[in-house]
């Protein structure tokens, strides 16, 4: 049977034995809730995640059914199979995830190569679509307006005082 794009991805998920990743779905015209499992071929301890999971995402006999799935998403997964196969326990694998996915707000980004770069552009993306209120959430204001107490003596900054100088 053809999804034909019709499959809403509720949750995903990966289990070691067989490496698959399952995915628990429901098809948009039926209220009934699915499962496959998507077995991860010659994939070892050594391998590309990022290109394994494209290799997945873009399989023609998946591609319908994870198209609701991120790449990023799928990326994870793999990382967390790979660590299995590494002889990591889940939650070492899962804190090394975790690691992957936190951006620290010190690292000069200047100096990351394309790829890292793009990797934390992709993070900082995911988050922002994550924490960003749309018109149809339950507490989505519009034009919000908020007054700042002006108590206090406002301090200057200094970078401007010394203005003096002709340019």
């Amino acid at each position: 049977a053809s999804p034909a794009m019709s499959c809403v991805a509720k949750k995903c998920g990966v289990r070691f034995q067989p490496p698959s990743v399952i995915l628990i779905y429901e098809e948009k015209d039926q209220e009934k809730t699915r499962r496959r499992v998507m077995p991860v071929r010659n994939f070892s301890q050594f391998s590309d995640c990022g290109i394994a999971a494209e290799r997945l995402k873009n399989n023609p006999r998946h591609k319908a059914y994870l198209e609701g799935v991120s790449l990023r998403q799928l990326t994870k997964l793999h990382g967390l199979l790979k660590g299995h196969l590494g002889g990591e326990s889940l939650a070492e694998s899962l804190e090394k995830v975790r690691q992957e996915e936190t951006i620290d707000p010190e690292e000069d980004m200047n100096k990351l190569d394309d790829k890292e770069l793009a990797k934390r552009k992709s993070i900082m993306d995911e988050l922002f679509e994550k924490n960003r209120k749309k018109k149809d959430d339950p507490d989505f204001i519009y034009d919000v307006e908020v007054e700042f107490p002006q108590d206090e003596q406002l301090e200057s900054c200094g970078w401007d005082e010394e203005s003096g100088e002709e340019v």
